[in-house]
C-alpha cells in the first residue's frame, strides 16, 4: 500500500470485491480479511469516490466508507450502549415489564431520531415507570440484553493494542456497569435511576447524561489520556450520539437513525462491530477473536 496516498476506501462485506475506480492514482489493493474486508488507497476527491463506490455496491450487504490513511488506529474508543453495544433499548424493555412498551418505545424512537430533546424525553419516560419493582431491572438484564456480535472482539483487540475504552450511555448505570464488565470496557458512564429499595421512584439524577454530556465525556477522556480528539473513535446510533461522533477523529454510525447515518463520517449498516476494526486497518491476524 502506498503510504503517500491520503485516503482509503474501506469495503467490508461478504462480497467485498474491488470497485472499478475512476482514472486517478490508486495504490495497491490490500485485503485485511480475504474475501471480506478490502482497503483501496487513493488520492482523489473522497466525496466523489465514496459516492461512486456506494452506487457500485447499492443493494448489496456491503459497508463502504472512506477514511483518512493517517492516524487510522485510535487510542480511545467511546461507545454508546443501547442498540450499539447491546441489542435492545433498556428503557423500552423496562417499559415492557410495566406494560407500557408501545407508548414509551414511540418516545424513544422520536428522541433517537432527533425529533424531540433527549433530556425531556428521558424524564417523561422514566416518570411513566414510577412504581415498577426494581427486580424488573435484573429481569431485563438477564432475559433481554445480549452483546451485539463483534463487541467482545472489538474491545479485546483495541485493548490488546493499547486503546482506552469507555461506554457512555443515556441509559442507566445499573445496565452500563454490567455491560461494560461483560464486553470488556475500562469504564462506563450513564444516568442513575432513583428508587426506594423496592420500586422505581419515577425520577433520575440530574444533570441527565445526554448529547452534550457524551461530548463532554469524550473531551475529558481525551484530556485525561493526553491525546487529541483525532485519536478517538466514537460510535452510536441515535441523535444524542451525534456530537461525540462528529468530534471524534473517526465517528461511526452503527445501524443508525437516518439523521445520524448522514451526519457521521462513517457508517456500518450491514456488518457487525468488527467492522470498526477494519475501518482502523486491522488485519485478521491482528484481531483478538473473543465473541
Amino acid at each position: 500500500m502506498s503510504a503517500a496516498l491520503p485516503w482509503v476506501l474501506s469495503i467490508v462485506g461478504a462480497s467485498a470485491y474491488a470497485v472499478k475506480m475512476p482514472a486517478f492514482e490508486v495504490g495497491r489493493e490490500h485485503w485485511l480479511s480475504p474475501g471480506r474486508a478490502l482497503d483501496i488507497p487513493f488520492d482523489h476527491d473522497p466525496v466523489q469516490v465514496l459516492d461512486r463506490a456506494r452506487q457500485h455496491f447499492a443493494g448489496q450487504p456491503v459497508d463502504v466508507n472512506v477514511v483518512r490513511a493517517a492516524n487510522r488506529r485510535k487510542t480511545l474508543l467511546i461507545a454508546d450502549m443501547d442498540s450499539t453495544i447491546i441489542n435492545v433499548e433498556c428503557l423500552d424493555e423496562l417499559a415492557d415489564m410495566a406494560g407500557l412498551k408501545p407508548v414509551i418505545a414511540a418516545i424513544t424512537e422520536r428522541a433517537m431520531r432527533g425529533e424531540i430533546a433527549f433530556e425531556e424525553a428521558l424524564r417523561e419516560r422514566v416518570a411513566m415507570l414510577r412504581g415498577l419493582e426494581i427486580t424488573a431491572m435484573a429481569r431485563v438484564y438477564d432475559e433481554r440484553i445480549r452483546l451485539n456480535p463483534g463487541a467482545k472482539t472489538l474491545l479485546a483487540t483495541m485493548r490488546r493494542h493499547g486503546a482506552h475504552t469507555l461506554l457512555v450511555s443515556g441509559g442507566f448505570t445499573y445496565f452500563t456497569a454490567r455491560v461494560a464488565a461483560a464486553a470488556g470496557f475500562h469504564g462506563d458512564q450513564a444516568n442513575e435511576l432513583h428508587h426506594d429499595g423496592a420500586v422505581l421512584s419515577g425520577t433520575v439524577s440530574e444533570p441527565i447524561l445526554g448529547r452534550e454530556a457524551k461530548l463532554a465525556a469524550l473531551e475529558k477522556a481525551v484530556a485525561d489520556l493526553g491525546i487529541a480528539a483525532d485519536d478517538a473513535l466514537a460510535v452510536g446510533d441515535g441523535a444524542n450520539d451525534l456530537a461525540m461522533i462528529q468530534r471524534a477523529g473517526l465517528g461511526v454510525a452503527y445501524y443508525a437513525k437516518p439523521l445520524v447515518a448522514v451526519a457521521a463520517g462513517a457508517s456500518i449498516q450491514h456488518g457487525d462491530l468488527t467492522g470498526l476494526l477494519y475501518l482502523q486497518g486491522y488485519r485478521d491476524d491482528e484481531i483478538v477473536r473473543a465473541d
